[in-house]
């Protein structure tokens, strides 16, 4: 029987955030991934075009100098092309820029005095109210006192359910912290006033991507420079004897443990770990699927995408809530850079908002015809769809509560489940906090100490505000 003293599952940012700080240390640890590639959910594929394509819309942007370093290692500097954000927000037949809450003064007249209307309304109640945040019981609440009525009814409401395929009102609203752009509301008038784009908020203002490969040709390269006898690719997990400490394998093999590190869906993890979590209290964590529906095309990128990065569409008239010129990222991204460009289009799928799947690329190549993002669709040469499962952790409402207690079961077991699904901590699940939630796990686990190591998960209030080591 094969033995190790730390035991990784799964070779996505989590996992290979956690190998590599357990290879930095030269301690014993073993590697398995159930696909035959590093990335996880942050991997990139070729089409039969031979178009490259991610799955979902991924960036880089870092909050930890310990992530940039890696990715640093990972490429060289000259593996990386640099990007301003340039995205905009497709709404009553105009285009305004993003963050929408920003810039209403490109609305029409009627849309722009809804909007300012419902925030000074907004605006009002919160000076009158003291205590404010006890009385938002959900995400919709949070939206309609932030941001007043018009705001809530042109963009935020119909975009987040397009998003998370989950209505509003059956979400928290404590995750959101830099995920949302909230105004003050001299800076909104004074925008309305002077016609300026505010377009810099965010920490993706500025973002990196990969020059060939597409975001997953970085975690191959961090997972092809860990030691090869130390890593099993095409090795699925099936089950963890929790009393022998043993993770079962589709081979039928035992390998021995200390600690496991799983980053493995957590309602995976609990069906094959009997006796830690009762099988039925899986159901209970909401997640949503994404459709990623690419479209290669023949010619020149046109003129008013030529600079965009991605575009957001709350209304009905298209399935997908975002779409990025693919092809902007990086030129290699087609197989005939400068001949050709390219499209991917992201579709949310759960119970509260069914997919066509048949349908769905059709659908999406309509809308974007209706949308003016493909002038002619004799010039499509490539139609890609790939759906993802499980794609965005849901923040439903009293998730911390189903979470939390779950997470503290599995590690009186020596299982430690952390990731964008292990951890199911949407607001710390971006490319560096899931590696950094590997490679904090371990310092922890090495340490002997308690969650106090492990800042990222415990603490986002903490990271997403500064850049620490």
């Amino acid at each position: 029987m094969t033995e190790t003293e730390y035991l990784i599952v799964g070779a996505g940012p989590t996992g290979l955030g956690a190998a590599a700080r357990l290879h930095e240390k030269n301690l014993d640890w073993c590697l398995l991934e159930a696909k035959e590639h590093f990335g996880g959910l942050a991997a990139s594929y070729v089409d039969e075009q031979g178009f490259t394509w991610d799955q979902g819309g991924h960036v880089q942007f870092s909050h930890y100098d310990t992530f940039d370093r890696y990715m640093d290692m990972a490429l060289g500097r000259d593996g990386w092309l640099n990007h301003e954000r340039e995205s905009w927000v497709r709404i009553c037949k105009n285009w305004v820029p993003y963050p929408f809450q920003n810039n209403l003064h490109r609305l029409p007249p009627a849309e722009r005095w809804e909007c300012v209307q419902g925030l000074l309304q907004a605006w009002r109640q919160s000076s009158q109210i003291e205590n404010r945040k006890s009385k938002i019981e959900n995400f919709q609440d949070w939206i309609q006192q932030t941001f007043g009525e018009g705001i809530a009814r042109l963009f935020m409401s119909p975009y987040n359910f397009k998003v998370w395929a989950i209505p509003p009102e059956k979400m928290d609203w404590h995750w959101i912290g830099e995920r949302v752009s909230v105004p003050e509301l001299d800076s909104v008038l004074r925008s309305i006033c002077t016609g300026e784009d505010q377009v810099s908020w965010g920490p993706n203002a500025t973002f990196r991507f990969p020059r060939r490969g597409g975001t997953g040709a970085a975690w191959q390269a961090i997972g092809e420079k860990l030691p090869c006898d130390r890593v099993r690719l095409g090795c699925t997990v099936t089950g963890i004897d929790i009393k022998a400490k043993q993770v079962v394998t589709d081979t039928g093999e035992r390998i021995a443990y200390r600690h496991v590190i799983s980053t493995i869906p957590l309602n995976h993890l609990i069906g094959m770990t009997p006796g830690v979590v009762e099988a039925e209290k899986a159901n209970d964590l909401r997640y949503s699927a994404t459709h990623v529906v690419g479209v290669g095309m023949e010619g020149q990128t046109p003129d008013h995408l030529r600079t965009r990065c991605w575009m957001y569409f709350p209304e009905s008239n298209s399935p997908y809530y975002r779409v990025t010129v693919f092809s902007n990222y990086s030129p290699e991204n087609v197989p005939r850079p400068g001949e050709q460009w390219s499209l991917m289009a992201e579709v949310s799928e759960s119970v509260y908002k069914p997919v066509d799947q048949d349908r769905i690329v059709e659908q999406t190549v309509n809308a974007l015809m209706e949308d003016g993002l493909i002038p002619d669709r004799a010039a499509i040469s490539s139609k890609a769809h790939y759906m993802l499962e499980q794609a965005y952790p849901t923040p439903f409402l009293g998730r911390d509560a189903v979470v939390d207690p779950m997470l503290r079961a599995f590690e009186a077991y020596d299982i430690y489940s952390r990731g964008r699904f292990g951890a199911w901590k949407y607001e710390v699940a971006n490319q560096d906090h899931s590696f950094a939630q590997g490679y904090e796990c371990v310092e922890r686990l090495v340490s002997g100490g308690g969650s106090a190591y492990e800042h990222t998960l415990f603490h986002p209030e903490i990271v997403n505000k500064r850049r620490n080591a």
